[in-house]
């Protein structure tokens, strides 16, 4: 039951007879008639329940973009439903005009509809659908909340992807003169040209040279159809905030950017996300299908309050590919994290693989180190000074295991890591 401001106003209108007749006979009696008044309202008051509710399912949409929640209300009865909805919603989803005034007729169907604007990622969750029912004086009503099952997918934003088409016009400027001098692991036989000064000796193909009478060496191109397995760290380390966004949101970012390039560019791409425990995994998806999986994958991913165990992560990789590839490492370049669990597994996978390590780092402490306003601030650039060195250390540490160490801003990680992966395209080394 729920009272309405018309009950109010007839009992403030009592003010008229008390004034007539200021007796407490005439007040008790006022007070009498409000409550009949209000009781027969309330028996004449039909049931909320006699509509049903239903939800029509809300697609996808990329975080930062707004989209609508549609309900559908049925009145099987005889009688005219008249009343109001509220629609709710978790804070996140970013719902507005979530109230909705109802008139729906005996044997119809009326729809209203939410926006929903999400300012997380993931899943965002409906709460309680409210339907509230006048009574024929509109003093009070009778009020039911339902449960009615409901969620909108807030997906990665992937704002990194306005440098596709630089990095998509690099890749085909390294397809376009893909031949390189000498043979790598990563490179196959392109053509024959003819020798020129400074071409390695052992390029010169005989067979070819003899049936030319002119010396003729072969050329490679880097491979297509490499393996490439992104590692995405959902440990307590990744739910560190960088600016304003999580270390992981950052990392998705990066993750995405790379794989759009590398499938582009005829390579397989492959996800494995975990901390603890493995949440998810893509393997095998096509290129068509590629980024829409990754999206999808990534989405309801949040970081874990726990150590990553790093064990089973790269034993999950071996899992996903024995042969030679080049596995992103998605993590916080954190000293005690990386020096604890991450160099031995990592010095093994190093052996099999070619590993990149991908960090966001926070430009913040840059900014300390260069501050020197005060006492304070002096206090607080040697504490950011430290850090650094201590992840420079790290990083080194880690390039004498033969892995590549990428420690940028949220801003510009998603280029490094693209422009490396050219880098390597390039050189024959993946």
């Amino acid at each position: 039951m729920f009272v309405t401001g018309r009950l109010f106003a007839l009992v403030l209108l009592g003010a008229v007879p008390v004034l007539v007749r200021p007796d407490t006979t005439t007040v008790w009696t006022w007070v009498g008639v409000c409550l009949v008044a209000a009781a027969l309202d309330l028996a004449l008051t039909g049931s909320p329940r006699a509509v049903r509710v239903d939800r029509v399912p809300v697609a996808p949409v990329r975080l930062g973009e707004g989209t609508l929640t549609t309900l559908l209300v049925d009145n099987p009865g005889t009688r005219r439903f008249r009343g109001s909805l509220r629609d709710a919603w978790q804070p996140s989803a970013g719902a507005t005009g979530t109230r909705h005034r109802l008139a729906v007729p005996a044997g119809e169907r009326r729809q209203v509809t939410t926006s929903l604007l999400p300012t997380r990622r993931g899943d965002r969750l409906a709460d309680r659908v409210t339907v509230r029912r006048l009574g024929p004086l509109g003093l009070v009503g009778r009020q039911v909340s339902v449960v009615v099952a409901g969620h909108v997918r807030a997906l990665p934003p992937f704002h990194s992807r306005k440098h596709l088409p630089s990095r998509l016009a690099r890749l085909r400027q390294l397809d376009g003169r893909s031949a390189v001098r000498t043979r790598g692991q990563g490179t196959e036989f392109d053509s024959l040209r003819d020798y020129v000064d400074g071409d390695d000796v052992r390029s010169i193909d005989w067979r070819a040279t003899a049936r030319r009478r002119t010396t003729v060496v072969r050329t490679w191109q880097p491979e297509k159809d490499r393996h490439i397995i992104l590692v995405l760290d959902t440990s307590r380390t990744s739910a560190g905030r960088v600016g304003d966004v999580p270390r992981l949101d950052s990392a998705m970012d990066a993750a995405l950017l790379l794989a759009a390039l590398a499938s582009r560019a005829g390579d397989r791409v492959d996800l494995v996300a975990g901390d603890r425990r493995v949440h998810r995994k893509v393997v095998g998806a096509s290129r068509t299908e590629l980024l829409p999986d990754l999206v999808t994958a990534m989405a309801p991913l949040e970081p874990a309050l726990v150590e990553a165990d790093w064990s089973l992560l790269v034993s999950e990789v071996s899992r996903v590919s024995r042969q030679r590839g080049l596995v992103v490492l998605l993590t916080p370049l954190e000293p005690s994290a990386v020096e604890e669990s991450l160099l031995a597994p990592l010095s093994v996978l190093a052996q099999r693989h070619r590993v990149v390590l991908a960090s966001v780092s926070d430009p913040a402490l840059t900014a300390m180190v260069e501050a020197h306003d005060d006492g304070r601030a002096a206090y607080d650039a040697a504490a950011a000074a430290r850090t650094i060195a201590l992840r420079e250390r790290t990083g080194a540490a880690l390039g004498r295991l033969g892995v590549d160490v990428l420690d940028a801003d949220p801003e510009q990680l998603p280029v490094a890591l693209a422009d490396h992966y050219l880098l390597l395209k390039s050189r024959g080394l993946l």
